[in-house]
């Protein structure tokens, strides 16, 4: 390889020609020269942190919705098969698709300036849900934030594999996933809040707009703090160096591609098949609890939207906050101790611990036990956002990153959130015949996607195992 291969501009990498033999390219880290800002461990961990400020913003955005499934059924007139598709399909239909272009996009320029135009764009969706009057407006408003929200993950995470260290890589990605579960318990608590708040109150006016009922109220209130957010990122988080660049036997750096992340991907398909479907039913059970446990909660036991909030808050913030914290330490523990499959065998121990209490919480009438049970099942419905993270990072290299990672949110996307959240209610509605029935949707559902999600992640690990041998030798 010669010293101008070695001189290329992270930037200019991109527009190299490919590799006419892509499985025999191996990955090596140029020596490019890091600012001073990708050095200091207290700037990459502000990146990681404001990051997660991000996706906590995202989650409230996306999450919001769940607590207020009865004022807008009645509001809008909707079936719970109807309002599953706006919290799932509406969501997750651009959230998915959106990724992929989005994500090429990261691959080549700059990831800081994509993630904060996704950041306004989402937020001002989020209050155009407040707009809404029918069914088709809030999912036209909904695909919106999908999209806008798109941008976010995929990016970060080839962001973040350029500040850390493989060893750090799993605690730095549990920081970021903690954004989730602090985002969708702060949405039940910042719901239930203004519910309870505004209970007495039909409608409020605002200037411009005119009367608002509290729950389209909400959807301003949690939206538009992003616009703000967005505006700090640009203006005080730099383009981190590119590195770990994949180049040929030619010393050409291969392209940032779409033809090439899937030529990677069918390089290792077995993994790449376990690692997808397997934390995509995985997933799934995160999100038939995040879903439709206030549904379950209010209709079974009784409790109203600001009680299940407060609740449901509280074990969410507890929970999954320390479950990614703890998964993210984990891989970490793996990593260190010479297991490459680490990031696989988290997640596989950890789908194999929530399908118990995921099942059991709703098969209990003591409403304490069923706090408890759901408080065991949200600590281990976390690991698959750090854990599949990881998997794919490790792997992947730089200039494929977020293209692999786009096609992994858009598979998962599709069946966990897509299909996942529409499977509770379609068997609700279809075979109970009984909104009341929710609980037993979601424990047939969750039974369903955790013993594939175990086999699939079980059966991946010798398959990654290989596949980082084989990125090794080559």
């Amino acid at each position: 390889m010669n010293d101008k291969t070695l001189e290329i501009d992270a930037v200019e990498r991109n527009i190299q020609p490919e590799s006419k033999q892509f499985e025999a390219a191996h990955p090596i880290d140029l020596p490019a020269t890091p600012s001073s800002q990708d050095s200091s461990s207290t700037y990459q961990w502000y990146v990681v942190i404001i990051c997660m400020v991000a996706y906590i913003l995202s989650f409230v955005d996306r999450q919001i919705l769940s607590l207020m499934i009865e004022p807008i059924k009645a509001d809008l007139m909707l079936s719970d098969t109807q309002f599953s598709l706006l919290q799932g399909l509406a969501f997750s239909l651009f959230y998915a698709f959106m990724g992929v272009p989005i994500a090429a996009l990261a691959d080549k320029k700059s990831r800081i300036k994509i993630i904060s135009i996704g950041i306004a764009f989402w937020s001002l969706a989020t209050a155009a849900c407040g707009l809404s009057k029918n069914f088709i407006q809030m999912f036209l408003a909904r695909l919106s934030v999908g999209a806008g929200e798109a941008a976010l993950s995929p990016a970060f995470y080839s962001i973040v594999a350029d500040l850390f260290p493989k060893e750090k890589l799993g605690r730095a990605l549990g920081v970021y996933a903690i954004g989730a579960f602090i985002g969708s318990g702060l949405a039940f608590l910042i719901g239930g809040y203004v519910i309870g708040l505004l209970k007495e109150v039909d409608f409020v006016v605002l200037p411009l707009i005119g009367e608002l009922k509290t729950w389209q109220l909400t959807f301003f209130l949690v939206g538009l703090p992003g616009v703000l957010l967005a505006l700090v990122m640009i203006l005080t988080v730099r383009e981190p160096s590119r590195k770990g660049v994949k180049v040929g036997q030619d010393g050409e750096v291969v392209k940032a591609s779409f033809k090439n992340s899937v030529a990677f991907i069918k390089l290792h398909k077995k993994t790449f098949f376990c690692h997808f479907i397997g934390f995509s039913f995985y997933t799934m059970m995160l999100y038939s609890l995040l879903g439709w446990a206030p549904a379950y909660y209010m209709r079974h036991f009784g409790l109203d939207a600001s009680q299940t909030g407060y609740v449901l808050g509280c074990i969410i913030l507890v929970a999954n906050t320390a479950g990614a914290l703890f998964c993210g330490w984990l891989i970490d523990f793996f990593s260190k101790r010479g297991y490459s499959d680490a990031a696989i065998r988290a997640g596989a121990l950890g789908c194999a611990a929530l399908i118990i209490p995921s099942v059991l919480f709703t098969q209990v009438d003591n409403l304490y036990l069923s706090f408890a049970l759901i408080f065991v099942a949200m600590f281990f419905s976390t690991f698959p956002i750090p854990a599949s993270a990881a998997a794919t990072q490790m792997l992947t290299p730089n200039q494929l990153r977020a293209q692999v990672s786009a096609k992994f949110l858009l598979i998962s996307n599709l069946i966990a959130l897509g299909v996942g959240t529409t499977a509770v209610a379609l068997i609700t509605d279809n075979y109970f015949e009984n909104t009341l029935m929710v609980g037993n949707s979601i424990s047939i559902v969750n039974a369903v996607a955790g013993v594939i999600g175990v086999f699939l992640l079980y059966k991946g690990c010798r398959y990654y195992r290989d596949s980082i041998q084989h990125e090794k030798l080559n």
